[in-house]
């Protein structure tokens, strides 16, 4: 396998790099202070076409794969978790479901505004009771007319208590199942729909979070996305793209603390060395480089991999357990590196530590992840046994 990086994509990386080093860094850790939405990091996103990357030049975008998109979230979640929450949940969840799933008028009507970052865009899946099981969600929609009626309450919803567009399930059939749940598109001003609380979190605090409340929310029912009762297509084959992405950003986390562990180690003295020659830390900085480079060949291969095949769905809980797993490893390990200093907000990886758990429950926990792999390969054996 050739993991090596195109010049299109090389020069993509160095650009989003240079703007993450010159405008998000510094911006970081005001962000997480205050809690507030990166506005300025938004709107440049925006101007460098950021939102589009991986949707066809006739709609807007820049035509390029979905490597693409791993590559801008590794470099942002470097450089601050909350916008790479942000651009995740807004380019991949909303812009690139609504271009993947929607039809034609759809698609012109909503893909200028959120790849012109004009409007902010989120995907409204879990529920106050329906996380990592998703088919138990209680959010209703019957039709009437030429409309949808949707009541419900969806909860931790990234970009939830800014966003001008949101791609919403709901049950329209709850006897069926997963055959009846439906996607829909939803607008900030359709009569009832209105945001709840913003949610107060440890970590990723600059990526607003919150709950969205449906109270006979009239929808057209030109805003179904696919169609009525296809919702667990559209759902399904998301969540593989969501992991993906969101497997990257731990791992640019983990690149950050590396690099702030290794600056530290090399300026810290004890007993009139630095702390690097010491072999106890040159051993926490070899497993955390190794750790690094491992989840972004993994990232990288289950990205080329979504764009080869229709449902990765065990290359993708591949990457998302593992990616994880490293990212916190890293900054745990970053965290003893520095000791008493990485305990206090004078230095980022106070930050990385809060930062990096809160990614990790995003696209279904560690638990579900492993639940997934072990179906799948049992899937699989079976598979094998039958054509035995």
């Amino acid at each position: 396998m050739n993991f090596e990086l195109t010049d299109d994509q090389r020069m993509l990386k160095e650009t989003v790099a240079r703007f993450v080093d010159n405008d998000v860094i510094p911006r970081a850790a005001d962000l997480d202070e205050e809690a507030r939405f990166p506005e300025e990091s938004f709107r440049a996103m925006a101007d460098m076409g950021l939102f589009g990357i991986s949707i066809p030049e006739e709609h807007g975008g820049s035509g390029a794969g979905f490597l693409s998109c791993v590559l801008v979230m590794e470099e942002l979640a470097r450089g601050c978790v909350s916008t790479a929450n942000t651009y995740g949940a807004h380019a991949i969840l909303c812009t690139e479901n609504i271009y993947r799933n929607g039809n034609e008028a759809q698609r012109r009507k909503y893909l200028p505004d959120l790849i012109s970052g004009k409007a902010i865009g989120a995907l409204c899946i879990t529920e106050p009771e329906a996380g990592s099981d998703a088919m138990s969600l209680r959010t209703r929609a019957v039709r009437k007319g030429d409309r949808y009626i949707l009541n419900g309450t969806k909860m931790f919803i990234t970009n939830g208590p800014v966003a001008d567009v949101a791609v919403v399930y709901a049950k329209t059939d709850p006897d069926a199942g997963a055959k009846g749940i439906t996607a829909f598109i939803v607008e900030k001003g359709f009569p009832g729909f209105s945001t709840g609380k913003t949610l107060k979190k440890m970590g990723v605090r600059g990526s607003p979070t919150g709950e969205l409340i449906f109270e006979d929310c009239e929808v057209p029912a030109e805003n179904v996305l696919l169609e009525e009762n296809k919702g667990v297509r559209v759902l399904m084959s998301g969540l593989d793209r969501e992991r993906i992405v969101y497997s990257i950003a731990p791992i640019g986390v983990a690149q950050a603390a590396l690099d702030a562990a290794l600056r530290y180690a090399m300026d810290r003295k004890q007993f009139g060395a630095p702390i690097a020659s010491f072999q106890m830390i040159q051993e926490m900085l070899a497993d955390m480089a190794t750790d690094v480079q491992t989840g972004r060949i993994l990232a990288y291969w289950a990205a080329t991999q979504c764009e080869q095949k229709e449902r990765v769905r065990l290359e993708a809980s591949y990457a998302k357990l593992f990616c994880s797993q490293a990212g916190i490893r890293v900054v745990d390990r970053a965290m003893q590196i520095f000791g008493g200093y990485g305990f206090i907000k004078e230095f980022p990886v106070e930050r990385f530590y809060r930062d990096v758990k809160g990614i990790e429950f995003g696209a279904g926990t560690t638990q579900i992840q492993k639940l997934i792999i072990v179906r799948e390969l049992l899937k699989g054996m079976g598979a094998a046994g039958s054509r035995g």
